[in-house]
């Protein structure tokens, strides 16, 4: 027998199944209430503005260009839309700076290629989005805490990054409504993170795969529209902004896109070339159809949906949940996080309440580079309904509580 380990590439072993797949496999079984997929729900897609969108591609001269080859820097209409609209929250760009993807995994995936030398560091907040991990991870990176309440000097990134061979390379956040605690990071952290990563001369990679589903409080400028304020153009700075369609419109069509100043951007597409030539051309052209005849009345639409189950969740939690457990209140998004107390395991509890509740979540160790905070988990609110969440809630409070008691 061929022994593949020895011929595959170091880097190999450091990928790792996502927990969160296997889980979503959790969603064919119909006894599961399932709280564990960051997924929007099928029943909000615009699937009739898509049907006339694909419609008029086939009953129009435009099918022959639309199921050809086409340029690596993506659908001209589609990345001039992309420009209007982050135009909107403060981000002043031509569309020559987007770029468009294959979803936003991908363009994890190519940033962390673009950046990441072997034992170079990234600085990830504690806990991340677990897809930017098993993007970055493939590049053999270290992770270091991305502290921001400036409790850490730019000198104490830098020895720590020195003492594993290499050097400091970006800063990786999604700041509203992350995932997956669904926090959002205030505007006198973002400004902290600039100067830290001017001190330091690093990237800022800004996640905002989650920044139309903002249900109440205020909106907060993105740290890109920061930059190019500071900056005086998207030229001159060091944030890149990544986006997606996948939250708003419909992942299947996997969309996504890369906001950058130009030499960024001319090497992801270099990337592009060599890795997939071109994002889907029809799939571009018909998210371009459905985005400019309609998007604002599509997020309006699934806002008002998951703003209801957001509450119903926290409400929920308040209700059942024992009072020695803490969690997040997001003002958007799609996630609550729950902090257990210690000594608590969520992956050990998912096992229980799989068997015993029909309950699903996320354990939240995964979602830590260092593997840490195991008494964690992660809930989605967007794909179950008002009295889903509330029956759900209610066996996971009684399931938690009992183990507390068991523990004590």
């Amino acid at each position: 027998m061929l022994d593949w380990e020895q011929i595959f590439a170091t880097r190999s072993s450091r990928m790792r199944a996502s927990e969160i797949r296997e889980l979503l496999k959790l969603l064919d079984q119909p006894d599961i209430i399932s709280f564990a997929g960051g997924i929007p729900d099928p029943a909000l897609f615009p699937d009739v503005a898509f049907k006339e969108a694909y419609s008029d591609i086939f009953s129009s001269a435009q099918v022959g260009s639309a199921l050809q080859y086409s340029v690596s820097e993506g659908y001209k209409p589609l990345r001039e839309w992309i420009a209007r609209d982050v135009a909107k929250i403060g981000i002043d760009c031509t569309p020559d700076n987007v770029f468009i993807t294959s979803g936003s995994q991908q363009a994890l995936d190519y940033l962390g290629k673009l950046f990441l030398s072997p034992n170079d560091t990234a600085l990830v907040t504690w806990p991340t989005y677990l897809g930017a991990l098993s993007a970055f991870n493939a590049y053999e990176p270290n992770y270091d805490q991305l502290s921001l309440n400036g409790n850490r000097t730019p000198e104490a990134y830098r020895d720590t990054a020195a003492k594993t061979g290499g050097s400091v390379k970006f800063a990786y956040l999604s700041a509203d409504f992350s995932n997956p605690t669904g926090e959002t990071i205030d505007l006198a952290a973002r400004e902290k993170l600039l100067a830290l990563a001017d001190e330091l001369d690093i990237a800022i990679l800004e996640d905002a795969a989650y920044q139309h589903l903002r249900y109440d409080g205020e909106a907060i400028p993105p740290i890109m529209a920061l930059d190019i304020a500071r900056r005086g153009g998207i030229e001159n700075t060091r944030t890149i902004y990544s986006g997606s369609f996948s939250k708003t419109l419909a992942p299947g069509l996997r969309v996504g896109f890369v906001v950058a100043a130009m030499p960024v951007i001319r090497k992801l597409v270099l990337m592009k070339q060599a890795a997939d030539l071109h994002s889907s051309t029809i799939n571009q052209i018909a998210i371009e159809h459905v985005a400019s005849r309609g998007f604002d009345a599509q997020v309006a639409k699934i806002k008002a949906v998951y703003s209801k189950r957001r509450d119903a969740m926290l409400s929920a939690l308040d209700k059942y949940m024992p009072k020695n457990a803490t969690w997040t209140r997001p003002e958007g998004g799609m996630f609550v996080w729950v902090t257990l107390p210690e000594g608590m395991d969520g992956a050990e509890l998912l096992a229980k309440s799989i068997a015993t509740e029909k309950v699903a979540f996320v354990p939240g160790k995964a979602f830590y580079a260092d593997g840490s905070n195991a008494n964690t988990l992660r809930m989605s609110f967007s794909c179950a309904d008002e009295a889903m969440i509330d029956e759900g809630i209610k066996r996971l409070g009684r399931l938690i509580s009992n183990a507390i008691k068991a523990a004590a």
